[in-house]
């Protein structure tokens, strides 16, 4: 809803937003994963603040648990096993990111999340602790639901990571021969 007000000091006519939801709570499909057998050992808490009509700050955590590069490309070697770590890495992040929707439905958005890191080795008592910055730039499509109670966002995310310390000496020639970013992530928030 849009209410037109006059502002009297310079007799110019102005819109404002009235938003019925300022506040809003998300998950991500993968998550949602984490309730049936074969879990993906990844879970997502999104808390947003909707500044105006059309742009949002977020804050999201993040926990994740992974065993191969994050660079992988789709392809043969996307889930192949010999590219996966002598062990796997547990992160925990919680990070910051911006949302504006450009047109209707469409938006555009950008996290930055830094994550702290455990690396496990296959048999190795000792864990590494490691930091890695994580930034996303993701495009896709509100779809409303119930008055805009409930919606989905399906989208496509551009992930890079510049920062990646401390990895344990059997882990650096499996992360060194991909990139340190991934194309075409697709996501349903």
């Amino acid at each position: 809803m849009v209410v037109c007000t006059v502002d009297f000091a310079y007799g110019q006519a102005r819109q404002r937003d009235i938003l019925p939801y300022r506040h809003f709570m998300g998950t991500s499909l993968w998550s949602i994963r984490n309730l049936f057998p074969e879990s993906a050992d990844f879970y997502e808490l999104d808390y947003g603040y909707r500044i105006t009509g059309n742009d949002a700050l977020i804050v999201r955590a993040i926990t994740w648990k992974y065993i191969a590069p994050l660079g992988i490309p789709y392809g043969p070697s996307f889930e192949a096993k010999e590219e996966n770590y002598p062990g796997y890495v547990r992160a925990f992040g919680l990070g910051i990111g911006y949302q504006r929707f450009v047109w209707k439905g469409l938006f555009a958005a950008i996290h930055a999340i830094p994550f702290l890191q455990t690396m496990h080795e296959t048999g190795q008592a000792k864990t590494q602790k490691g930091f890695q910055l994580f930034l996303q730039a993701q495009t896709g499509y509100r779809v409303n639901f119930s008055r805009q109670r409930f919606y989905i966002e399906p989208s496509v995310a551009f992930n890079h990571w510049p920062v990646n310390t401390n990895l344990p000496a059997s882990f650096v020639p499996k992360e060194h021969k991909w990139p340190n970013y991934f194309l075409f992530e697709p996501h349903l928030n």
